[in-house]
């Protein structure tokens, strides 16, 4: 790999103050979901001014903005994700969401931040680059398939030759970059199972058929169900987080519902929990003498890493920052991420970067969505650094 010698660190640090300004501005003003006018509207003032092209489509307030450098050449994807989520916020922060019901407690008001942070960046240093930069901002990444959206839409054709997108962690080192080629998230399913009794008075259960006995004798053998049919070395979770039925103490109902999730990391143990689940509650129902129904909701697919790009992300976070500023991780995490559909299609790779206060116990900081979750905002400026940094190596010598 050729490395350049632009101080990316130097001018994002002197740009944090408006970075800081643009998050505290989208943090106090979240939205759900696939339309995020209000976010949108920030992003495009924010880069006014700018030598970009944008492309927008009709399923989203998603946009791509594009800049061409000074020569032709290949072309580069960087993503920031917009959305919040529906929960109230608990931080006493000045700037705290002043929407009922929705914050930002997954950090993508930084991640916007630090795109628009690089895109000033690289459009500062456009006579010196060759090739393409698109600067993915885009909304419903929290469930609701977003990228996928964006996509079929046809916002990234032709397809660019490499990928990248970073996100925070509030519990992980201040300012250390982290991934791993293969599997770095998880898929995530929803499954929804429904017990079919036969409801009756609740002094003569011999005379019904209770669905809600059935339905915990279900959870409980869904959890020794994976343990034996599941490899560790290619594992599922299966959470089941939502149990109902019945609506008063004296009434055996005719029906009790569960609702949870499947994660997994590859295709083939995806489909095989499905399957196994299926006839699990299927046929304890039947042992009982009910029935049961078992539904799934497919969800992101596995964020698949690419070994060239994550080997690129290092080499290109120690020249910039230093060695001790990345991490391999030895292990995927269980969450699930929809720039999965992006690395589906293109050579790329997502990187952590630790955002708790310098100096603190980043263990006992509050994780992602919750409601308390801060972050160390000067991390931004590492962040819209490293993406400029990626994107002007990888359009000089790609993979290198």
């Amino acid at each position: 790999m050729t490395l350049h010698t632009t101080d990316w660190t130097r001018d994002a640090e002197a740009m944090l103050p408006d970075l800081v300004a643009l998050r505290r501005a989208i943090h106090s003003e979240p939205e759900l979901g696939l339309s995020l006018p209000k976010t949108t509207a920030k992003v495009k003032a924010a880069l006014a001014g700018l030598p970009l092209e944008y492309r927008e489509g009709g399923s989203t307030t998603g946009l791509v903005a594009v800049l061409n450098g000074a020569a032709s050449g290949r072309t580069v994807l960087l993503r920031g994700d917009m959305d919040a989520l529906p929960m109230h916020e608990d931080t006493g922060l000045a700037f705290a969401s002043g929407t009922e019901g929705a914050m930002h407690a997954c950090g993508h008001d930084s991640h916007v931040a630090m795109l628009v942070g690089a895109a000033k960046l690289l459009c500062a240093r456009r006579d010196a680059l060759k090739g393409t930069v698109l600067f993915m901002f885009q909304p419903g990444e929290e469930g609701w398939h977003g990228a996928r959206y964006m996509m079929d839409d046809g916002l990234l054709d032709p397809l660019p030759d490499a990928a990248f997108a970073l996100h925070v962690m509030p519990n992980a080192p201040h300012g250390v970059f982290s991934s791993r080629a293969g599997p770095l998230l998880a898929s995530a399913d929803k499954i929804k199972v429904t017990v079919h009794g036969r409801g009756g008075h609740a002094s003569m259960p011999h005379d019904a058929l209770d669905p809600v006995p059935i339905a915990c004798e279900i959870v409980l053998a869904i959890q020794t169900w994976v343990t034996r049919h599941v490899s560790v070395t290619d594992p599922a979770v299966v959470t089941i987080g939502k149990v109902e039925g019945g609506s008063t103490d004296n009434v055996i109902p005719e029906s009790a519902s569960l609702l949870g999730t499947i994660r997994t990391l590859s295709p083939g143990t995806r489909a095989a929990v499905q399957d196994g689940l299926r006839r699990l509650a299927e046929g304890i129902a039947a042992a009982h003498g009910a029935s049961a129904t078992v539904a799934f909701e497919a969800g992101f697919p596995p964020t698949v890493c690419d070994a060239r790009a994550v080997d690129f992300a290092r080499a290109t976070v120690e020249d910039v920052f230093g060695a001790s500023s990345w991490i391999t991780m030895p292990a995927p995490v269980m969450g699930a991420e929809d720039f999965s559909y992006v690395l589906e299609k293109v050579p790329g790779a997502m990187a952590f970067l630790g955002a708790s206060e310098s100096g603190s116990d980043w263990r006992s900081c509050c994780g992602l969505h919750s409601n308390r979750m801060v972050l160390d905002e000067s991390v931004m400026a590492r962040g819209a650094a490293l993406h400029a940094a990626i994107a002007e190596r990888f359009l000089a010598n790609g993979f290198g």
